[in-house]
């Protein structure tokens, strides 16, 4: 009997060895990222090395993981999800897929660059901008507001990229400020008046080649490649339109944890990473020029400063991108 207690021990204590680093592995998370590439690698990065958690990241578009999550359910393998524009946010959030965001974490952000629910938290953010050819327009020749480009005079004058989450966001922000009739005003106004291109650097490339005078995009693009060559943005100039304006409209980039996550612990853990001083500091040194939304947090000193941009108060957890996308498509811009 002593001899089979023993080995029963033994037994045991190997197995416990061996379950040992199992249990480690199994606390890495898996983060199903719509930002930049880049710039979840460097959070991700920081992260593992702060604290030990791997991460594993699974880079998309925004629209496309927020409908796979929400087609995914309970069963979504994925801890947490990160994004460029908050619409896609606010899907997964209307689906009742996200665990609430710890107290800790929501504390590091300002209220302006997180949704009313705390279901989610903000942690980048990118301006909405009219770049422009400066050899074809004069600073007294730019529009004054967004909504002034559904004036004929702007007939061919202008671009977008409106299959893109980008633009969706900047449109659905224009329906929370201005009203689904306006917003549909709008857009067929632009139908009429806007050029195509798909992508926002593609936009800026063919302002900066001078065939067509402006674009709506967001301003991150014309840093970056002034960061490198300059050769897509040497001619062009940024007007933030300011005064509340939905042109003025910065996009909140979300992070969420999933309510169906197995490693809440960690996912949590994670975003309190990111939107903690950790994080924050790979946008103010790294290359994705995005604005950094934690309190106290510095942005790249290249761009004009957060306050200064006067953008208008719009609550992220209400931007509606399945209206929007109706409203796009109904005036036969998707």
């Amino acid at each position: 009997m002593k001899i089979a207690l023993s080995t029963l021990a033994g037994a045991a204590l190997a197995l416990g060895l061996i379950a040992g680093p199992a249990v480690a592995a199994d606390r890495g998370i898996v983060v199903y990222n719509a930002q930049h590439e880049s710039l979840a690698k460097e959070w991700a990065k920081g992260f593992t090395k702060e604290t030990g958690i791997k991460v594993t990241l699974r880079n998309g578009g925004d629209s496309d993981f927020s409908n796979q999550i929400v087609a995914e359910g309970a069963a979504s393998p994925a801890d947490v999800f990160l994004t460029e524009n908050s619409p896609a946010m606010a899907l997964v959030e209307a689906a009742g897929l996200f665990a609430p965001v710890d107290a800790d974490t929501l504390a590091q952000v300002p209220q302006d660059y997180q949704p009313s629910s705390g279901k989610w938290v903000g942690v980048a953010a990118r301006s909405t901008v009219f770049a422009y050819n400066k050899d074809k327009l004069k600073e007294d020749q730019l529009p004054k507001s967004l909504l002034d480009l559904s004036d004929p005079s702007w007939k061919g004058r202008w671009a977008a990229s409106p299959s893109g989450a980008d633009f969706q966001a900047i449109v659905s922000a224009m329906l929370q400020l201005k009203g689904e009739a306006a917003t549909a005003g709008w857009l067929k106004a632009m139908k009429e008046n806007y050029t195509a291109y798909k992508g926002n650097s593609t936009v800026m490339k063919a302002v900066n080649a001078g065939e067509i005078d402006g674009g709506v995009i967001y301003h991150y693009y014309y840093f970056g490649d002034q960061a490198k060559t300059g050769e897509n943005s040497g001619n062009v100039g940024l007007h933030y339109f300011k005064n509340q304006d939905p042109g003025a409209f910065v996009s909140v980039s979300g992070g969420g944890v999933l309510a169906s996550s197995k490693h809440s612990k960690e996912a949590q853990a994670f975003l309190k990473w990111v939107t903690g001083k950790g994080g924050q500091d790979v946008l103010k040194t790294g290359t994705s020029y995005e604005y950094a939304v934690g309190k106290g947090a510095e942005s790249n000193p290249k761009l004009v400063p957060l306050a200064g941009l006067q953008a208008p108060k719009v609550d992220p957890a209400t931007l509606n991108s399945k209206k929007v996308i109706d409203l796009m498509t109904q005036a036969g811009l998707l």
